[in-house]
């Protein structure tokens, strides 16, 4: 397979050679580094490129260029090249196109001229990039296979948690690859009740595996070195993957668990915007692989997927017994578990899940949805991002609303992108009142909440971000919760709650009810449900613990 392309775009004879010196220099050994004088030219260079089936890890553009600028050279790059980086490159005066590129045709980057030296200005910025785009780039498959069909649930899952967990894998669809179906063999008929196989590289089949027999036979960690840690963390989200790279960076022995991948709820999103330092915004996958990759550098021991049965305290030791009967012990206990969507209450809903309803954006099926009629459920900013990244791909998208509008829970810039946004049509007091389908989903009926009037629509694709449910049924009484399950901290305890606190201090900002016992994120009572709170809490709550192990 050829080496991966940087293509760079200058109408100036001197800068284009300069910047492709540059880039050669440092990134010839491992990709083709390309060259064009117009954004035409550019244009023409990718058409080649896509016709010979070769990649494009990379495209660097100018803004000022006659009759094809750089702004619409990179949106009409991005139709050739959707998964490939972006950045433009622009004098200072320019910085305003720089960001309308970044909201019009979502550039990933923009870089002013001169970059000299390229070391300081140039590198780090493409180095960023480039790994970016290898850690979703998937040559071919080289791993995994797996064979399914798209109304399994069970398939759906395994393609999520392989996703989610990066890894990457080829999917084959018995409806359409004739490969898939010669791997079931001629019942391939019955075979279909026993879907998903996974196929691994030494030749193993699994069939229909759970993700933890899936996750033993690829090699991930799921069971502790030690018996006890400084710090144990339930729950990968962004608060727990702060608090793990803050708690193991200042000394702290640090295990991390969690139940299904890195990333948390937010490890789901097709984009985060607001997320402070990315002006381009970030996918969730790629904010958690970056954190994955820290935590790792500074000593986290991560287990995922293992799941947390119970806990126990014991003294000033936690105990915390694991669904397969291992326990973890620690002096101080982060509690991070976050949320989950909750169900849809609906006729149909729980038997058509992962059948054409899902829960979360499960980009996985995004290649599924190319031309379809696709509804998202949801008003909050989550919803939002998912019905743009999906207008990507459909036909058509309708985000359905229960309220008056989207304006009560979502950012404002968002809620103009999907109002100026031809693909996305928005329903307000509208709500699900029934799934239809026997294999999978075939239709909604859908309810007008002001008058009581039903519709009944076509669509394959619903995707649902309705509420969200805290997951702390396993800690029984050992913390003080609110009404709904989360966990209440520092000034939310009640006198009531904190009699058997055994301290003479009060319980720090973000303690539990319970002394070393701590809380961050969405599973904590009261919290910002944002991404960047989530972060800020798990790192202040570091200086927290260090205080309570002091103590000790």
């Amino acid at each position: 397979m050829a080496k991966p392309a940087i293509l760079v775009v200058d109408d100036e004879p001197e800068v284009l050679r300069a910047i492709a010196r540059d880039m050669r220099k440092r990134y010839g050994e491992d990709y083709r580094v390309l060259r064009a004088s117009s954004g035409r030219e550019g244009v023409d260079a990718l058409v080649e490129l896509r016709e010979r089936g070769e990649p494009v890890a990379l495209i660097l553009s100018d803004q000022r260029m006659p009759k094809m600028d750089g702004t619409e050279f990179l949106a009409e790059a991005r139709r050739l090249y959707p998964g490939s980086k972006r950045a433009l490159l622009t004098a200072y005066a320019d910085t305003n196109a720089a960001i309308a590129s970044i909201n019009e045709s979502q550039i990933d980057y923009y870089l002013l001229k001169p970059w000299d030296p390229p070391e300081e200005r140039l590198y780090p910025v493409a180095d960023d990039l480039l790994e970016d785009w290898r850690a979703g780039y998937r040559p071919g498959y080289g791993g995994l296979r797996v064979v399914g069909h798209r109304w399994s649930a069970q398939t759906h899952d395994v393609k999520e948690f392989l996703a989610r967990n990066q890894i990457p894998y080829q999917f084959m669809d018995i409806e359409a690859s004739e490969e898939a179906r010669a791997v079931l063999g001629p019942d391939s008929g019955s075979a279909r009740d026993r879907l998903p196989i996974v196929l691994l590289p030494g030749g193993k089949r699994l069939q229909a595996p759970t993700t933890d027999s899936l996750a033993a036979e690829i090699g991930m960690r799921t069971e502790a070195k030690a018996e006890f840690y400084d710090l144990a963390i339930v729950g990968a989200g962004p608060a727990g993957l702060a608090a793990a790279v803050y708690g193991a960076s200042e000394g702290l022995k640090t295990v991390l668990i969690e139940r299904q991948a890195p990333g948390g709820q937010a490890g789901t999103s097709s984009l985060i915007e607001n997320y402070l330092g990315f002006p381009s915004g970030l996918t969730g996958a790629d904010l958690a692989r970056r954190a994955v990759t820290q935590a790792t550098r500074f000593g986290v021991e991560i287990l995922a997927p293992a799941e947390v049965a119970s806990m126990a305290v014991d003294g000033p030791y936690k105990r915390l017994t694991l669904k397969s009967g291992k326990q973890v012990a620690c002096h101080a206990l982060m509690l991070s578990m976050g949320v989950t969507w909750k169900q849809l209450p609906a006729p149909g809903a729980e038997r058509l899940a992962g059948r054409g309803l899902f829960y979360g954006a499960a980009m996985t099926e995004a290649m599924g949805c190319t031309d379809k009629q696709v509804y998202i459920v949801g008003a909050g900013n989550s919803a939002g991002q998912a019905a743009m990244f999906f207008a990507e791909h459909a036909g058509k998208v309708t985000v359905l609303v229960r309220g008056d509008s989207l304006a009560t829970k979502m950012s404002n810039y968002l809620v103009e992108r999907l109002e100026a946004h031809p693909k996305i049509e928005i329903l307000t007091q509208t709500e699900i009142a029934e799934c239809h389908g026997e294999e999978g989903l075939e239709a909604l009926t859908l309810r007008n909440r002001r008058n009581a009037e039903t519709m009944k629509v076509d669509t394959s694709y619903v995707f649902i971000f309705i509420g969200a449910e805290p997951g702390t049924a396993w800690l029984s009484d050992c913390v003080a919760r609110d009404k709904r399950g989360f966990i209440l901290t520092g000034p939310s305890l009640s006198a009531e709650q904190l009699k058997q606190w055994p301290l003479k201090r009060d319980p720090f900002l973000l303690e539990c009810s319970v002394p070393g016992v701590f809380a961050a994120g969405d599973v904590r009572s009261e919290s910002i449900k944002r991404v960047a709170s989530a972060v800020g809490e798990g790192s202040v709550s570091v200086a927290f613990i260090h205080r309570h192990l002091a103590e000790l």
